[in-house]
């Protein structure tokens, strides 16, 4: 599978119109992409057992995309057969009054994974320049000096972000992000079945609709937040949202080919260690 021509280019604005929501790639139907998909996770769950012993590097995989995208559902998919103990998901909501009270930046930082660990954000530190760009009231709650806020702060907050970003991959977290792409179409057919299906009213929420009619100020927000923030060390995916099975197989394999650039490895023994092995060993075989 081409991976490379859902990545962004760092400066093209006009991403989310260049890749087509719809787009299957090489597959016709999910059942010729079924194969690919259950090989991708299985694929993965080798590849996350490696970076746990290894224990040098972490992964950051950070999803953003319109409500009713298909985040939570991709996230299970994808990460099913990834062990628990080395696998954390976040999900960010609308800030606490003590986060408030900090930089944009504090809550994410508290949330980072650990080396040898796999961190999902589900939503991230990029809703400060997504959803708080739309909502401006969303800024003035943040209580920041009337001074710093101008018509650069999300350039600079963008600026923040790219260091931010940088930081964290020179410190061995491989940073990769994800934004799910929607057609209106789509959400509205999804948001249809959340009414409809008495199983899924309770992921019904009226600010979905009020959100939906600023439908072209967020595409606007987050073309321009992934043309400013794409770079070779923290890139973006956009990734054709609309048939939920292409999503999984191309995130799948977006996430194996990243941990095959670490090179990743079984730790050697030593001797000593290959000593107890060997003691180990001896005592079990006369136990039986």
């Amino acid at each position: 599978m081409d991976i490379n021509r859902f990545r962004a280019r760092h400066g093209d604005r006009r991403v989310l119109e260049r890749i087509d929501t719809g787009d299957t790639g090489p597959f016709e139907d999910k059942d010729a992409a079924e194969a690919t998909i259950d090989k991708g996770l299985e694929r993965l769950e080798q590849r996350q057992k490696l970076l746990y012993a290894q224990d040098r590097y972490s992964l950051l995989l950070i999803f953003q995309g319109m409500d009713a995208a298909g985040k939570d559902h991709l996230i299970r998919h994808v990460m099913s057969g990834i062990g628990p103990q080395a696998t954390e998901v976040h999900s960010f909501k609308q800030p606490s009054a003590e986060e408030l009270q900090h930089d944009f930046l504090w809550r994410a930082v508290k949330a980072l994974p650990a080396r040898g660990h796999i961190g999902v954000f589900n939503r991230s530190y990029y809703e400060e320049v997504l959803v708080v760009r739309v909502h401006r009231k969303l800024l003035d709650a943040e209580h920041l000096p009337a001074d710093l806020v101008t018509k650069k702060i999300w350039d600079e907050r963008f600026e923040d972000i790219t260091a931010f970003e940088r930081y964290l991959t020179r410190n061995g977290t491989v940073v990769r992000k994800f934004y799910l792409h929607v057609s209106r179409g789509e959400q509205r057919k999804r948001l249809l079945e959340r009414l409809d299906d008495p199983s899924k009213n309770w992921k019904f929420s009226e600010s979905d609709i009020l959100e939906r009619e600023d439908w072209n100020a967020y595409r606007r927000a987050a073309a321009e937040a992934i043309a400013a923030t794409s770079h070779r060390h923290a890139p973006w995916y956009v990734v054709p949202a609309d048939h939920k099975w292409f999503a999984h197989a191309l995130v799948a394999e977006i996430i194996v080919r990243t941990l095959d650039e670490l090179d990743l490895s079984y730790p050697p023994l030593d001797k000593a260690q290959r000593r107890a092995l060997e003691k180990a060993r001896r005592k079990l075989g006369r136990s039986a």
